[in-house]
């Protein structure tokens, strides 16, 4: 006789013995005896693997933490040695183009090439900043982007004389993002305005910033003459927008219609990884 599949655990078998007359014993003999379970399901196992697994999870942890804390020293020392270094050479150079400019006569030969020089190391200074700015991990909050967002467009539009409006999100300001989606975010708006200061002909403009159902929307858009979106192609600057949209997981979408002006829609995803507001993830 066999028993299969006996559960862990303690048993007793009794059994008797029958004669040929079929009278059986009195009294049966009994066995008594234990299965022991496997070892993977025994107390100690089972808590040194919990125990095991807490550990590792621990150290996956803690390691990754370590990096993040790594991560954000080296943004933090890139950032001020591009400042104090790289930053103050290049504005040291357009200081000293444009005293050497002035120094000279506009009919000497090398008045152009001074200029010249002068025009684009402050370009290299504004990306330089835009570059310190979007690596430091002190300006990784919303309202860090608004605040440059809106000095942007005020040096820019009141140079042009172009009235501007600009509203943003009032107490998301405080929400953390990512400085990837900061930066792409903030170049995008950047050539948006570009446009609009150089190309639009307008005299006002209207900038909108907004967050529903974890989207961040952007809305610039000006009073200008507008154009026929059909008869003029694609330049490099707004395929280049369209790009940096994509690569975001988002859109950008451009409207105009001759003497409507022209209205620019960037719609980015905000996933929970890059929301978060007093250090929770919302």
């Amino acid at each position: 006789m066999t028993f299969a599949n006996l559960r862990p655990g303690r048993y007793r078998f009794l059994v008797r013995s029958v004669n040929a007359d079929e009278v059986a014993s009195e009294r049966p003999a009994t066995l008594t005896f234990r299965i022991l379970p496997p070892i993977w399901q025994r107390w100690w196992f089972i808590t040194l693997a919990v125990l095991g697994v807490g550990l590792i999870g621990a150290a996956i942890i803690r390691n990754r933490v370590a990096r993040l804390i790594e991560l954000e020293r080296v943004r933090t020392r890139i950032a001020s040695d591009l400042h104090d270094d790289i930053g103050s050479g290049l504005t040291r150079i357009a200081i000293l183009s444009e005293v050497a400019r002035h120094q000279v006569s506009k009919e000497a030969p090398v008045g152009h090439p001074l200029a010249a020089i002068a025009g684009a190391s402050r370009d290299l200074v504004d990306s330089m900043s835009d570059i310190v700015w979007a690596i430091n991990p002190n300006k990784d909050h919303l309202r860090d982007l608004i605040q440059r967002m809106r000095r942007f467009a005020s040096d820019l539009f009141t140079a042009r004389q172009i009235e501007f409006s600009f509203s943003a999100p009032g107490e998301e300001q405080a929400l953390k993002i990512g400085a990837d989606l900061r930066r792409q975010v903030f170049l995008i708006f950047k050539e948006a305005v570009n446009n609009i200061a150089r190309h639009s002909a307008c005299t006002e403009a209207q900038i909108e910033m907004r967050i529903e159902n974890r989207w961040l929307t952007v809305r610039v858009a000006d009073n200008g003459p507008g154009f026929d979106p059909a008869q003029i192609s694609e330049g490099q600057g707004l395929a280049s927008m369209r790009a940096r949209a994509k690569e975001l997981g988002g859109e950008l979408q451009v409207t105009s219609n001759d003497g409507q002006g022209t209205t620019i829609l960037l719609n980015v995803p905000l996933s929970a990884t890059m929301i978060q507001r007093d250090g929770r993830t919302r």
